[in-house]
This record gives structure tokens, C-alpha cells and sequence, in this order.
């Protein structure tokens, strides 16, 4: 079990929020521990509940930790994921502080790389899960949400095909906001999507065919783009963010 040292130093919770954080980032605590509780804390730290209180907030509020209710209630360390970050960059698209160019500049540039080093990387495992993703795409009778959720599997496999997780992670956070914008919006996803727009990528990556598939990647990512253009543009115009 780990163990807490007295803090003895001004803005108390603060001070615990990060001791705490601390331990759960170097794995004193896992995914799915549940913490002391608030009065061990406050005995280990020699502060007050109400310190360890705000801090275990903080906590929560960052995605360290989930606070469960019930007979088996108590302060649970979560796995960490991107979600806030994804839904802070949705907040900057709403309050018009990033615009669909500059996404599309920024996805353009990262994912023709992804698609260079997931060509390098392919192996026969990875091909299977590709070749599934791009053949699941279009389902039939699909709402927006279902053809949204099939159409950028292959991205997320590319991402993890290309054996860097920073790129992973930054692919999935780019494609999951453009995904929300378009949810938000709700445009006809066969002119925003149409069929087919993943093929080129998909078989110059399945053929290790490096440059190729960069290539091929920034002119799906090119087109896509000055799709959404126009939908944020009307987006915009429709929710009076421009006349």
C-alpha cells in the first residue's frame, strides 16, 4: 500500500491533488483500485477531509478517478483516455476558436504520415483487421451515427497500425472531433463521406507501398476536408456565427 508523507505547505488540496496523482501515474494505484478513504488520507497527510476532499474533486474532474455511490461506493482510479481532451477541442470548434481548415491542415499532415509507417508496419494480423474495417464500412440501412461509427474504423486501424502511439493517439482524437462535428451538424454523410474514398489508402497500405499510400492519404484527407469546409460554412451561417 502506498504510503503518504504530512504535507506542511500552503494550498493544501492542491498540494494533495498532485501527491495523489502522482501515485497513480507512477502505478501505486491502478486502473480499477479503490483509494483510502478520506479519513486514511487525511490521517496519512495529516490535513483535513475537507482538503482531501477538493483534491480527490480535482481528481475527478480530470479523469484520474471515478467517485461510485452505493454499498460499494468510493473514490476508483480510471483508465485515463482522451475523451476530455476530444470534447475540449468540440468546445473550440463551437466557441469558434478552431475552424475546419486549420483541422484539416493538421489531419493532412499527420495522417499521411500514419499511412506511410502503417504501410512500412503491415503485417498479416494487421491486414486482417484492415482489409475488416474497410469492408465494414458502408453497412446497409445505417443512420448517420452507425455509417459514422463504420466509416472512420479505418483511420483509428491505420493509427494503430503505425506503431506509434503519440500519432494514435493524436489520429483519434482528430478524427473523433471531426466526427462530432459532423453528428452535430448532421449533414448527408454520402456527400460529406461518400463510398469508396478509403480504397486507394487501404490497398497501397495492404501492398507495403509507402509513399503511395501518403499520397493517397493526403488526397482522401484533402477532398473530406473541402467537404467539411462548406459544412462548417453553413453550419455557421445557420446558427448566425456569421451573416
Amino acid at each position: 500500500m502506498q504510503n503518504f508523507k504530512p504535507i506542511k505547505q500552503p494550498r493544501i488540496s492542491a498540494e494533495v491533488f498532485e501527491k495523489l496523482k502522482e501515485a497513480i501515474l507512477l502505478g501505486h494505484f491502478r486502473s480499477g483500485d479503490k483509494l483510502p478513504s478520506e479519513r486514511d488520507l487525511a490521517g496519512q497527510f495529516l490535513v483535513s477531509r475537507v482538503a482531501i476532499r477538493e483534491a480527490i474533486i480535482g481528481l475527478e474532474n480530470f479523469g484520474f478517478v471515478a467517485i461510485r455511490q452505493g454499498a460499494a461506493g468510493g473514490v476508483y482510479v480510471t483508465d485515463l483516455t482522451f475523451e476530455r481532451l476530444e470534447n475540449s477541442f468540440l468546445d473550440f470548434f463551437l466557441a469558434g476558436k478552431i475552424s475546419i481548415p486549420e483541422l484539416l491542415q493538421v489531419r493532412i499532415f499527420i495522417e499521411s504520415e500514419v499511412a506511410r509507417l502503417a504501410a512500412l508496419n503491415i503485417t498479416k494480423e494487421s491486414s486482417e483487421l484492415l482489409v475488416k474495417a474497410f469492408e465494414n464500412e458502408a453497412p446497409k440501412g445505417a443512420n448517420l451515427e452507425e455509417e459514422n461509427a463504420k466509416g472512420t474504423k479505418v483511420h483509428y486501424t491505420l493509427a494503430k497500425i503505425c506503431g506509434n502511439r503519440f500519432f494514435e493517439v493524436m489520429v483519434n482524437s482528430l478524427v473523433k472531433l471531426s466526427s462530432k462535428i459532423i453528428l452535430t451538424v448532421r449533414p448527408d454523410n454520402d456527400v460529406i463521406h461518400p463510398s469508396g474514398m478509403h480504397r486507394p489508402i487501404v490497398e497501397a497500405v495492404l501492398s507495403g507501398k509507402a509513399d503511395i499510400a501518403a499520397e493517397a492519404m493526403r488526397k482522401h484527407t484533402t477532398e473530406f476536408g473541402e467537404n467539411l469546409k462548406k459544412m462548417e460554412k453553413e453550419y455557421r451561417r445557420q446558427t448566425g456565427m456569421i451573416k
